[in-house]
């Protein structure tokens, strides 16, 4: 699917990866692109930046979720292309609190079930949308810092295989972004992770991987190519599992002490 004369919602907009997004979708020919995010205030700078629209936004409320579509069909007609892009991070194993574990599952796969409950029966109507969910490589080989967030991401994953399953031959399109290490906020406040292990990307770099997976409409974005081989290597889980324990005693990523 092409962007250009699209109506465009992105989501985890104020910053990071969502901001490049929905600044690229503008560059490419948007009729509109709508943006979201908790940060209201940054996002009003996003929006104004593109010529868009801001809509704050608590994706893990379905309410929310319900009213940013509104917003964009009131301002820009039915959503073409929804970029369901906000995340956390929470550290911790499975002794993290249980309103982490709660606050990454509605962010990590609750708002993208919301958007789409409220998205696929117009999208099967005109026989035509996009779903785009970011999850994480994370989702497909492990987070070792965050039993949380490795979690989740792997649940997103799962959903947008269920999507793409359901509704891949009826019109809609869906693919789910796996980046590694990507220059964001996120990242600097966790500081080095075994997800560098191969180089960190800027978002820019990410959103020209976005678009060209677009074009093509193919559902697993990679920006970090090495994933692909990571998800072969998985295949004989038991040589995996050894060699993940390693990289955790080499990195000290997510590693209690022991005694």
């Amino acid at each position: 699917m092409k962007v250009k004369g699209k109506v465009c919602v992105v989501t985890g907009a104020a910053g990071g990866i969502g901001e490049a997004i929905a600044r690229r979708y503008a560059r490419e020919g948007a009729k509109g692109v709508v943006v979201a995010d908790r940060d209201a205030g940054r996002l009003e700078a996003v929006a104004k930046a593109i010529n868009g629209v801001a809509v704050a936004c608590d994706v893990g409320k379905e309410a929310d979720v319900r009213h940013l579509i509104a917003e964009a069909e009131r301002h820009y007609g039915p959503v073409d292309v929804f970029f369901s892009n906000a995340g956390i991070g929470r550290g911790g194993h499975e002794d993290a609190s249980d309103q982490d574990w709660a606050d990454s599952w509605a962010i990590h796969v609750m708002a993208h079930v919301y958007a789409a409950r409220a998205l696929v029966p117009g999208m099967l109507e005109r026989k035509s949308g996009y779903l785009l969910n970011t999850a994480s490589a994370a989702g497909l080989l492990a987070s070792m810092g965050s039993a949380p967030y490795g979690v989740t991401k792997h649940a997103g994953v799962a959903l947008a295989e269920h999507l793409a399953i359901q509704y891949g031959d009826r019109g809609i399109v869906v693919s789910v972004l796996c980046p590694q290490a990507v220059d964001t906020d996120m990242l600097r406040m966790a500081g080095a992770t075994a997800a560098s292990v191969d180089g960190v990307i800027n978002t820019d770099a990410v959103a020209q991987t976005v678009i060209e997976a677009m074009d093509a409409e193919t559902f697993l974005i990679l920006p970090h190519p090495e994933v692909k081989e990571y998800m072969a290597r998985k295949l004989d889980r038991d040589r995996w599992l050894r060699g993940m324990r390693r990289l955790r005693d080499k990195t000290g990523e997510g590693q209690r002490k022991k005694g």
